[in-house]
């Protein structure tokens, strides 16, 4: 896992600390939102070019941030996870074409690759492409929710 060190927010920081822990977890988890989903929407954009549209299935259709519940529970830490989601449970025999959000599991194969396969990494670029552009949506959003206060 990547930290970050935001600089430039000491204002808003002094006034996150100033408040308490559950608006606090408001302000910092709806700022977290906004920053993952910089990296959703470019992720989904690189997966539009690698989706086979000779199928129903479709890897962008699958991408999504959720809340790092197990983290923030163990350590208090908010934290978003932008990934691939798929159904949970075994995915069904044959594994037939179930349309548009069906399971997506060869979505790693496409990422690492194989040694048949050459990889097309998606995710990875989202993230380093956007690293900057993810920070300053949160910085702003979290000023924004501040002020709003």
């Amino acid at each position: 896992m990547k930290e970050f060190d935001l600089k430039g927010l000491d204002q808003a920081i002094g006034k996150l600390k100033q408040l308490p822990n559950n608006m606090r977890k408001k302000v910092v988890m709806g700022s977290m939102r906004k920053g993952s989903m910089v990296v959703v929407r470019a992720a989904k954009a690189n997966a539009m070019g690698i989706d086979d549209p000779g199928t129903g299935r479709k890897i962008a259709s699958n991408i999504q941030a959720r809340f790092a519940s197990k983290l923030y529970r163990s350590t208090g830490d908010v934290a978003y996870r932008v990934g691939v989601a798929t159904p949970k449970g075994p995915i069904p025999k044959g594994n037939p074409d179930e349309g548009d959000k069906g399971p997506t599991p060869h979505w790693l194969l496409k990422e690492w690759g194989t040694e048949k396969m050459a990889a097309e990494p998606f995710m990875l670029p989202a993230l380093e492409a956007n690293v900057e552009l993810a920070t300053d949506a949160v910085a702003a959003e979290m000023r924004k929710r501040l002020d709003k206060l």
